[in-house]
């Protein structure tokens, strides 16, 4: 079944230079998908559970959620954990984008229910690849079950 309405891609990521390439990239991979930039893992769970600053905006999951995990007052791993203890938000792919090699890091994500851990490269054309390629699979090519 086709999706009924174009899904938005959620970038949670604290550092501003990581966010505007991810940005770059995605605009670059011309998806019709809005992409919404969060700064942390507090913003993240108000957008995605509507409240707060986000209370009022449309209902609905996002295609994919692209998800740091060192971030100031909610890291990427609580926030990975409150997703998938959530009924309404279980199901929706979050892909962590981080710099940690940290194998704790990799495999608390992987055990936590992640649907893809990318370390984010330091070459700037690797990492717009990268980006590119998620925004692309997650927003177009994935085929999820219908979350709302």
């Amino acid at each position: 079944m086709i999706n009924r309405y174009i899904r938005t891609i959620l970038l949670v990521e604290d550092s501003m230079a990581d966010a505007e390439m991810s940005l770059d990239a995605l605009r670059e991979a011309n998806l019709a998908n809005p992409v919404v930039h969060l700064q942390d893992g507090v913003e993240c769970m108000d957008w995605l559970q509507c409240r707060g600053a986000w209370a009022t905006r449309e209902p609905g999951n996002p295609a994919v959620v692209l998800l740091d995990i060192k971030m100031p007052r909610m890291d990427g791993l609580e926030v990975l954990t409150r997703m998938r203890a959530d009924a309404r938000l279980r199901r929706i792919p979050v892909v962590i984008l981080s710099s940690s090699r940290e194998e704790s890091d990799l495999a608390r994500s992987w055990d936590l229910g992640v649907n893809a851990y990318v370390i984010k490269p330091v070459d700037v054309d690797q990492f717009f690849t990268a980006v590119r390629t998620l925004g692309q699979f997650w927003a177009v090519l994935n085929q999820a079950p219908e979350q709302d």
